[in-house]
């Protein structure tokens, strides 16, 4: 199982580990705990993937066994449970995640960067479908948030909804905001007739 520069495993092993740490239970229920959480946006997989992930983590000694049970004439069910090593990796797992801040590289970063080489209009089409997504993003974890509410689901367990919303807002905010001024000009833009960038950047060889 490979893992990151600082040591974390894998974002599906740290999801495994973490549900094993509140009880033990069986690969498919803990793929459906996660699905009823909405962690399956924290990490793409599927549940052949918890299951190959939960062959992973036994044979490096971070679960085990717990029981294997059968209901009348279905299939055996094996139950696992986090062992002590498992637990440590775990711990320091989160410890690492939570203190640091580590660069990343966002598409949306690098699209606003290089942005005005588009079209002042059709940045402004873009990034209005855009926050039509976003919008329904955020209704969509916003309802998500209210329906654990209501069915009595500690917070605790859905604090990064808490957090996607907020990040969510901000940038849709922001992006309303870049919106006006773009449309009102307030930002120059390369295709704009009177570009004071335009007329100060170096003629090539070939525009002389």
């Amino acid at each position: 199982m490979g893992l990151d520069r600082d040591g974390a495993p894998p974002p599906v092993a740290i999801l495994v580990l973490g549900l094993l740490a509140e009880r033990p239970m069986h690969p498919y229920e803990m793929f459906q705990t996660t699905i009823e959480r909405r962690e399956d946006r924290l990490a793409k997989f599927r549940a052949g993937t918890m299951y190959h992930t939960v062959d992973r983590l036994e044979s490096k000694g971070l679960i085990e066994i717990h029981e294997v049970t059968r209901d009348g004439n279905r299939p055996e069910r094996t139950i696992y449970a986090i062992t002590d090593t498992g637990r440590a990796v775990l711990d320091r797992s989160l410890e690492i995640i939570l203190a640091r801040h580590p660069q990343e590289y966002p598409e949306l970063y690098l699209a606003l960067s290089e942005a005005h080489g588009l079209p002042r209009q059709r940045v402004v089409e873009l990034l209005t479908d855009r926050l039509d997504l976003m919008r329904a993003d955020l209704e969509d974890q916003t309802t998500a948030v209210d329906d654990a509410r209501a069915r009595g689901t500690p917070e605790m367990f859905y604090l990064d909804a808490g957090c996607r919303i907020a990040t969510l807002q901000t940038q849709i905010d922001w992006i309303v905001d870049l919106l006006d001024r773009i449309r009102g000009s307030e930002i120059e833009w390369l295709d704009d007739p009177d570009s004071t960038y335009l007329e100060a950047a170096p003629q090539k060889a070939g525009d002389r």
